[in-house]
């Protein structure tokens, strides 16, 4: 009985938890105001591509380096050094 007692309340948890962190999420949405801030760009932003790995990032938000009057755009740190060393 006991545990049976145990098993609803949790249950009843967990139900309460997904309901309220949907309600959450919905009114995130309608505002568009919320604790969370989208990693997603904006519509029309810069898109630059990796020339290591080939990821596309945006311009912004790419390290960048330049070599001979070319500047390439990495998505981190460790593609940046790889392209360095490759560079004479």
């Amino acid at each position: 009985m006991l545990v049976r007692l145990v098993l609803i309340l949790l249950l009843v948890l967990l139900a309460g938890r997904a309901i309220w962190r949907l309600l959450v999420g919905v009114v995130e949405g309608a505002t568009g105001h919320g604790p969370r801030r989208s990693r997603v760009p904006d519509r029309g932003a810069q898109m630059v591509r990796d020339p290591v790995c080939g990821t596309f990032v945006v311009q912004s938000r790419a390290l960048s380096a330049g070599s001979h009057g070319e500047t390439a755009w990495f998505c981190s740190e460790a593609c940046r050094t790889a392209w360095l060393k490759a560079k004479p």
